[in-house]
């Protein structure tokens, strides 16, 4: 059933654009408030007007707002690499190129379409779009995810993420040799000031970020890492490196693509996990190897730079 607003605009409000009003007048997103108008649910004294109308004083502004539509996520059969499986925690082998959940613009081929198909029960626990979701990983990143099956693990499993509880380390291959065998980058990142898809040390709202790395291999211009991430930003492993001068190998986002040999893909791989599970009260952990594709590449550069 659609939401009926009416406001009237004061001597202050004169002089506003439109979609500028309304967005000071509701708790609209940019976004809807364009719909709404482009919709014709929004009339200035009786008459349909453009976003960049700009509105007078005493203007009547009327609008309906839209129920939101029910997006229901669709099921998949989409394989599912189970690692560790009980009644109320799920350990999966993430691949690359899957994304976590459904987003903007994207609504199918996504995990949660894999876990909805394999376990419907998971359907209710946590957010409605992001259902038994704790933590999540990159698309191109690989690797271990655990996964709530009932409402006391998801609430849990998210305390310990939240305070840092959880141990997570990654395997990673940059370029460059790294300024010491173990560290520490501590650089707070955020939103890109320019560029709103990208994380970056260059940001107007920048948040805490901590990284340390330990050097497993050098060869020749390339160091093979093991990272533990203490905060868990977007993107964090990412830009850490790439601004400390040693992007990812493989991260067409961050700079770490301009290779003689080409990566199949982005070289981060999330190796290890631990925590205290949410029903036994016992600390877990799980480990895997490097995916074959990272480990046959890697075999290759020791090989090229050896002989």
């Amino acid at each position: 059933m659609s939401e009926y607003l009416s406001f009237r605009a004061s001597s202050l409000e004169g002089g506003l654009r439109l979609d500028i009003f309304l967005s000071k007048k509701t708790d609209l997103s940019r976004s809807q408030i364009k719909k709404l108008i482009e919709n014709e649910k929004v009339r200035v004294n009786k008459q349909f007007k453009k976003p960049s109308y700009i509105v007078k004083e005493n203007d009547l502004i009327e609008v309906e707002v839209l129920p939101p539509e029910k997006d229901e996520i669709k099921p998949q059969p989409i394989p599912l690499n189970i690692i560790y499986e009980d009644n109320d925690i799920l350990l999966i082998n993430k691949p690359s190129g899957i994304i976590v959940h459904p987003g903007a613009g994207v609504k199918e081929d996504t995990l949660v379409n894999a876990l909805l198909f394999h376990f419907p029960e998971i359907k209710g626990i946590g957010s409605e779009k992001r259902p038994g979701i704790v933590h999540r990983l990159d698309k191109d990143t690989s690797g271990l995810m655990v996964i709530a099956k009932t409402n006391r693990a998801y609430l849990e499993l998210q305390r310990q993420f939240k305070v840092r509880e959880v141990e997570k380390k990654y395997l990673t291959l940059v370029k460059g040799k790294m300024p010491s065998m173990e560290g520490k980058i501590e650089i707070p990142i955020g939103r890109h000031i320019r560029e709103r898809k990208k994380i970056s040390i260059r940001t107007t709202k920048p948040k805490e970020a901590i990284t340390y790395y330990k050097v497993i291999e050098e060869i020749k211009d390339f160091s093979y890492l093991e990272v533990k991430p203490i905060t868990g930003r977007t993107h964090q492993i990412r830009v850490h490196l790439s601004s400390s001068g040693h992007p990812v190998v493989g991260d067409k986002k961050y700079g770490g693509c301009n290779l003689e040999i080409k990566c199949p893909r982005l070289f981060l791989h999330a190796y290890y996990l631990s925590f205290i599970h949410p029903t036994l009260d016992k600390k877990i952990e799980f480990s895997l190897p490097l995916p074959d594709d990272l480990n046959d590449y890697l075999e290759k550069l020791r090989y090229v730079h050896k002989n």
